[in-house]
């Protein structure tokens, strides 16, 4: 019976994408000087979150020294510390920050995970590196039964997302999009928060934690108190 578990252990073992895999590991072993001292995780990226989850997060991919570094989706870099402070303030997190796999961080009602797993040269996945992921982000889903919500950071993840649930003609995206499926379930979209997006203000803390709560609403969470 295919599991959560087993799915990230064949997820952590890929070698599908010689390119990316000579990247990660490249970064692994050279390191950034602030993480000298790290050993770095230098493999694909699970998904991470609450397994009864009604929201789904969908990302872009690892970042080469966030989570490549630390082996948790959006931890260990800026990106990830705008997003889950958005996500403890909305409900879903119990801390506001990120720091590494033991930090005692605990995800509630959300499920956080990305279209790519390995950690892309400029963040940018070829196409075919995309087509060869998308099975495991296929699989992942439908172990995640009690989603009643996508929300799709970024342009990428939208058009991965769309693609994977053979949306036609594809919702157009942006920030704070909202498209009903034809299943009942909602696709939300919001802007990366990537530092490009965070530091120039196209995505505020307001903007995303509208995205959140609205997540919320259409997935009939309780109130956070």
């Amino acid at each position: 019976m295919a599991t959560l578990e087993g799915l990230e252990d064949e997820i952590t073992r890929c070698r599908a994408c010689p390119r990316l895999v000579e990247w990660r590991e490249r970064v692994a072993t050279e390191k950034r000087a602030a993480y000298a001292d790290w050993d770095y995780w230098g493999r694909p990226v699970p998904g991470f979150g609450d397994p009864a989850a009604a929201v789904a997060v969908v990302g872009l991919a690892p970042a080469a020294h966030g989570a490549n570094r630390t082996g948790r989706i959006f931890t260990g870099d800026r990106t990830g510390d705008f997003l889950y402070a958005s996500l403890h303030r909305t409900g879903f997190a119990n801390q506001p920050t990120s720091r590494h796999r033991g930090d005692g961080l605990r995800l509630t009602g959300l499920w956080l995970t990305a279209a790519v797993r390995c950690a892309p040269p400029a963040n940018k996945p070829t196409p075919d590196e995309r087509d060869r992921c998308r099975p495991f982000l296929e699989r992942e889903l439908a172990l995640l039964p009690a989603v009643r919500v996508l929300v799709c950071l970024g342009q990428f993840a939208h058009q991965v997302v769309g693609s994977l649930l053979g949306l036609r003609p594809r919702p157009p995206f942006g920030h704070g999009a909202e498209h009903e499926l034809p299943d009942g379930r909602h696709l939300l979209g919001s802007y990366h928060p990537s530092q490009q997006n965070t530091f120039t203000g196209v995505l505020t803390e307001a903007m995303l934690d509208a995205v959140f709560w609205r997540a919320r609403e259409l997935a009939a969470l309780p109130p956070v108190s």
